[in-house]
């Protein structure tokens, strides 16, 4: 790996993920609405992998450069358009507006949201992405572990899209309104579209693992794996649905919090409700 071109690639992806998070920060505030960041997030990490694709070129293989960009991409555009889609004319998301209130409307809030809730966005897509960004600059094919990782960011795209799907077309159903989704993939794991997204991250990560300086990334994954296992991914969901949709406990004592297994036919009692937590969605 070229340390010295590497080197300049981080410097300009940083700037690439803060100037698409920035104009996102500008839409929020000229809409009133901060929800359009999480279609900013997927557009974020295609924007620093289309542009270290554009920077490795004469310093990694082609082939590798090529698989790392189409995965992030594919993956980032299908989660914007899909977050986008569901968005639209939608409110404020309620965990942003529960985020901003803790601060008076004004200069004030608008600084906290762009510091919380947009540039701390902006560094997690830039350090998330860094396996991604590392492996556009090795110099040799990609070989078994790159395409286990390919396979392995295959089935959490699959967990992520069917998801996404099965939920979106419950609530279509008015028949479900105010109903807890138990169906599909949902019967497995009380969050797919989050484990896919663990799965997606650890493939990405493969392509990289192959090689030792590949190591050096692995608090990548892991971080993403945090956020929304722990952070502010599924516990922040889930303080939300458990005061919103009757019927909740009973779900969460039956079915896996987070990797798929077959529901519980005795449950045990009702998990505890998480603790607050005031970070933005990974």
């Amino acid at each position: 790996m070229n340390a010295a071109a590497f080197g300049l690639n981080l410097a300009v992806t940083a700037a690439v993920a803060l100037a698409v998070l920035l104009l996102a920060f500008a839409a929020g505030v000229r809409s009133g609405r901060h929800r359009g960041v999480d279609t900013a997030w997927g557009l974020a990490f295609t924007a620093v992998a289309l542009t270290g694709f554009a920077l490795s070129d004469h310093h990694g293989d082609p082939g590798r450069r090529l698989l790392a960009t189409l995965l992030v991409t594919v993956w980032g555009l299908r989660l914007s358009v899909h977050l986008w889609w569901r968005s639209r004319g939608a409110p404020e998301d309620p965990r942003y507006a529960r985020m901003l209130s803790r601060v008076p409307e004004g200069p004030a809030r608008t600084r906290y949201a762009l510091r919380i809730v947009y540039l701390l966005q902006a560094a997690l897509v830039w350090f998330v992405s860094l396996p991604v960004q590392a492996a556009q600059y090795l110099p040799h094919p990609p070989g078994g572990l790159a395409w286990a990782g390919t396979a392995l960011w295959a089935v959490g795209l699959f967990f992520e899209a069917v998801g996404d799907r099965q939920l979106a077309r419950f609530k279509a159903d008015p028949a479900n309104r105010g109903r807890i989704m138990d169906r599909g993939l949902w019967r497995w794991t009380r969050h797919p579209n989050y484990f896919g997204d663990a799965c997606v991250w650890w493939g990405l990560f493969l392509l990289v693992a192959d090689s030792p300086v590949g190591w050096a990334f692995v608090l990548s994954p892991l971080l993403m794996t945090y956020l929304l296992a722990f952070g502010s991914g599924k516990p922040m969901l889930e303080r939300h649905l458990g005061t919103q949709r009757p019927g909740w406990a009973e779900y969460a004592a039956r079915t896996s919090g987070f990797i798929p297994l077959p529901p519980r036919r005795h449950p045990a009692a009702p998990p505890t409700p998480p603790a607050p937590h005031t970070g933005p969605r990974p």
